[in-house]
């Protein structure tokens, strides 16, 4: 294929295998695009690729990722803005017939692929940020563990009474993220024991 669509803060460039994605990086892209730089999406990775109308002159071309391909759609549990889906381009109209034959080859490669024996992780997750700053405190991860340190302002009484503390992740069962843009937004570390561990 090789052909490339150019949107708004992002190109896709297309292959028989592949979409390999690259992310703008101006100051009103968003940070996520901007953290994300490139990445390369397997077909094996792809569940359906659609395109409908947008706003204003702009047609919307979206992928939709199967369920465990990608761990950062994973981790973000449909709590992306639309905005910032980085499964989504959208294009000035001109290039709906483009968009549309891409559309097409690649549902149709998609629907001729076989069947992945694993979808896990087929798309590398983006790295990760080994520290990171909440209204209530600092998080930190070494390789080995994740600390909270709270902050004497933020923290309630009880996180501040229990003191900083650190969880190996070998004693982790999960990690939770719930965005900022919706009510109580933090990250919630889930312990295999069953206690409940703080959330910053």
């Amino acid at each position: 294929m090789g052909d490339v669509l150019a949107g708004s803060h992002a190109a896709w460039e297309f292959d028989d295998d592949s979409v390999l994605i690259r992310f703008e990086r101006g100051i009103r892209t968003p940070k996520l695009f901007q953290a994300l730089g490139e990445r390369r999406v397997p077909l094996e990775a792809l569940d359906t690729v659609s395109l409908t109308p947008g706003r204003r002159g702009t047609v919307v071309l979206r992928a939709v990722a199967r369920a465990g391909a990608d761990p950062l759609m994973d981790a973000a549990s449909g709590q992306l803005k639309e905005g910032c889906d980085p499964y989504r381009l959208v294009l000035p109209s001109a290039q709906e017939q483009q968009a549309r034959e891409q559309v097409d080859e690649l549902n149709k490669l998609i629907a001729d692929r076989p069947a992945p024996a694993s979808v896990r992780d087929l798309v590398a997750p983006p790295e990760a940020p080994l520290h990171f700053k909440a209204y209530d405190g600092k998080a930190s991860f070494d390789g080995a563990a994740v600390s909270f340190r709270w902050s004497p302002t933020g923290a309630s009484t009880e996180k501040w009474k229990a003191g900083d503390q650190t969880f190996p992740v070998t004693e982790l069962a999960d990690v939770e993220w719930r965005s900022p843009e919706v009510f109580n937004g933090c990250l919630r570390l889930v312990p295999r024991d069953g206690s409940a561990a703080p959330a910053a």
